[in-house]
């Protein structure tokens, strides 16, 4: 049992990134069957605002609880909204791309493909929170 504590520890932000990453998931899957299917919008517009929520609930779960943000200025928190967000967007067409290039130009499986975007794009979202959004500042 000591020894799971001390690996709950001494990974404590990587433990709280997966579970907050699973609850960003069941957000967006959420947001996007009640505008699809309930309220019957398209699809491109169901997938943007079900981005645009699960993004802001992975930022406010992430500043909070993973990377324990303490920025209080209206500016800082404002940077960081917006590195989270430019951060997600650009590790999104990244993933975008690296799924057209396995499926359009490889021709493989497009369900392997997406799970190698998908670990790409979470290590990538990681390592931007942790070494850029959410690192500590001294002068604020």
């Amino acid at each position: 049992m000591l020894k799971l504590k001390s690996l709950w520890t001494k990974y404590e932000s990587v433990w709280l990134y997966i579970i907050f990453g699973v609850l960003t998931t069941i957000v967006n899957i959420i947001v996007f069957f009640v505008l699809y299917n309930l309220l019957h919008t398209s699809h491109t517009i169901a997938y943007v605002v079900a981005w645009f929520w699960a993004v802001l609930f992975a930022y406010l779960t992430n500043r909070v609880w993973v990377f324990h943000s303490n920025n209080s200025s209206a500016l800082a928190i404002i940077r960081e909204i917006w590195q989270f967000y430019l951060a997600r967007l650009l590790t999104g067409i990244i993933g975008y791309f690296i799924l057209s290039f396995g499926v359009d130009l490889l021709q493989q499986d497009a369900n392997i493909w997406n799970i190698i975007q998908n670990i790409f794009v979470i290590v990538s979202n990681f390592v931007l929170s942790k070494l850029l959004i959410f690192k500590k500042r001294s002068h604020e």
